[in-house]
This record gives structure tokens, sequence and C-alpha cells, in this order.
């Protein structure tokens, strides 16, 4: 096995002890009424985008995601969280250390002997789902997780949805398509952007992600024979009938949003597999984006 199927396998496990610590972690993490944003690169800024999401619309308070590269250094949060694997990425310690002395930051990461580990007021460290493949799959949604407990808005289902999502065969049909399309509502948009990303780094795949609703409003003139659609999520009422409309295949979303992605890394990796591509190692990427000045 790659080590990206390793990591992928071990997620349930991962989410059972991020959501069992969440609350120790509780005086670190933003509390209800703050006005918070969410930062990360890559992958980190999808998850990013999904926590965010989820916050707001919970009624927990004022939520934003950005790049760590495109952070709005007007506004004011009362704290900013940080999204990084590494702890090294270039982008996410220059905005911690110019937030250093404005703003209180908190910093989840897998790695404790990194920069971010000085550079954050606070910080969380999930070593136990750091990973040796460049493809992020388990430190990704484990953040996720530990942040979704926080909120109150983690079951054990979503656990037993992940090992059904590990155990079942992949659609049929699926892994012989040419084009992925992925879509998202309100928190799984961040979902589907990340499923597109896992396609395209660990698969080279043509992929695409949007939210929903707006699939309509030009991106569904692509879809066709030998191309898929895969809903995060409940679909807006009569779009799957459009798309199987064209000769696309279309996937429901039939699990937890999370447990749905984590088919779709699974997917990725299957693709990656036909092709004779090494899901560890993607072309022109590393673990870390660190630049040189």
């Amino acid at each position: 096995m790659t080590h990206v199927e390793t990591e992928l396998s071990s997620q349930p496990e991962c989410w059972t002890r991020a959501a069992a610590e969440a609350a120790e972690h509780g005086s670190v993490l933003p509390a209800a009424g703050e006005r918070v944003a969410i930062v990360g690169c890559g992958t980190s800024y999808f998850m990013a985008q999904a926590i965010a999401a989820l916050r707001e619309s919970s009624g927990q308070g004022e939520t934003d995601a950005f790049a760590a590269s495109e952070f709005p250094h007007g506004r004011g949060y009362d704290r900013v969280l940080a999204l990084t694997r590494s702890g090294t990425t270039t982008e996410v310690l220059d905005l911690l250390r110019a937030l250093r002395d404005r703003t209180r930051t908190t910093a989840v990461t897998a790695d404790p002997a990194t920069p971010v580990m000085k550079l954050a007021h606070d910080t969380v460290v999930l070593d136990y789902a750091d990973e040796r493949s460049v493809v992020q799959t388990r430190f990704a949604t484990t953040a996720l997780t530990l942040l979704r407990s926080h909120l109150g808005l983690h079951s054990g289902t979503v656990v037993e949805d992940a090992r059904t999502a590990l155990a079942e065969p992949l659609p049929e049909k699926l892994v012989e398509c040419t084009q992925f399309t992925f879509l998202g509502r309100g928190w799984t948009v961040g979902l589907a952007n990340e499923a597109g990303l896992k396609m395209r780094e660990a698969s080279l795949s043509w992929t695409e992600s949007y939210p929903a609703m707006e699939y309509r409003h030009g991106p569904i003139s692509i879809t066709t024979e030998g191309t898929a659609t895969w809903m995060f999520g409940e679909a807006p009422d009569g779009l799957a009938e459009q798309v199987r409309g064209t000769g696309g295949l279309w996937i429901e979303g039939t699990l937890d949003p999370l447990a749905e992605l984590v088919r779709a890394q699974r997917l990725a990796v299957a693709v990656a597999a036909s092709r004779g591509l090494d899901p560890d190692h993607p072309r022109h990427l590393t673990r870390s984006v660190i630049l040189t000045p």
C-alpha cells in the first residue's frame, strides 16, 4: 500500500480521538461570539472554508476563511485560527508573525518541532494525524473533526459513515471517467474544493468544483458521457436529473459529507493506480511550500 492509502484508512480512529480531545483544547479554540478568521494554504484553506461556514451557520460568530497569502490586514478579528500540517509553510508563518502583536492566534498543526509553535500564541498538536505522503488526507479531516466537535456538531455517525466509505466499493464506472466535478452547499463547498484538489494532486485528473446551484450557470455545459458529477450533501431539486440528461454520471452523496470526502480520496488513489502514478509523490509538489527570500 502507498502511504496515502494507509493514512486515509486510519481516519475513523483519528476522528474518534480528535472528538474525544476537543474539550481539552476548548480554551484555545474560537469561543462563541468571537469574530474569527481561519486561514491555511491548499488543503488547509479548503478545510478553513468548511469550518468557517459551519461555525457561522451554527450561530457561534462571524467567521471568514482566507488563503494565508490573501489575509485582509485592514480587518479586525478577535482570533485568527491557522491550519498548517507541516508548521513550516511560509505564508502561514509570515501571517502569524505579522499578527503577533495585535491579534490572538491559534495554530493547529501536526508537528510540534516547527516554527509555528513559537509564532502562534496558542497551539493544538495533532501529531497522531501527521502524514508521510505529500498528499494530505487524515490531518485535514482530523483538524476539521476537532473543530466540528468543538462546535458541538460531531457525532459517532460521522465515524461510522467513514468506515462505510472505506469498506464499500466505489461506484461502478467512476474510475474510468475522464473528468470529475464536485459540488457542495454551505460548509460542503469547501469539501468539494478539497475533493477536486485531491484528484488533481494524486491522479493528474481534470477536476472542477462549484457551489451546487452555480453548476447550472455554465459548468454543466461540459458534462457528457465519460464525465462524473459528485454531490456532497443534499442536492438542489432537479439537478441530478439534469446531469443524467447530459449523459454524465451522477454520484449522490449518501453519507455524511466528510465521509464522502474519504470516498473521494479513495477515488483519487484508484485513478492514480489505473494510470500508473505514485500518489505519494505528485509531480512538482512538496510536503510544505517553503519560500526562500
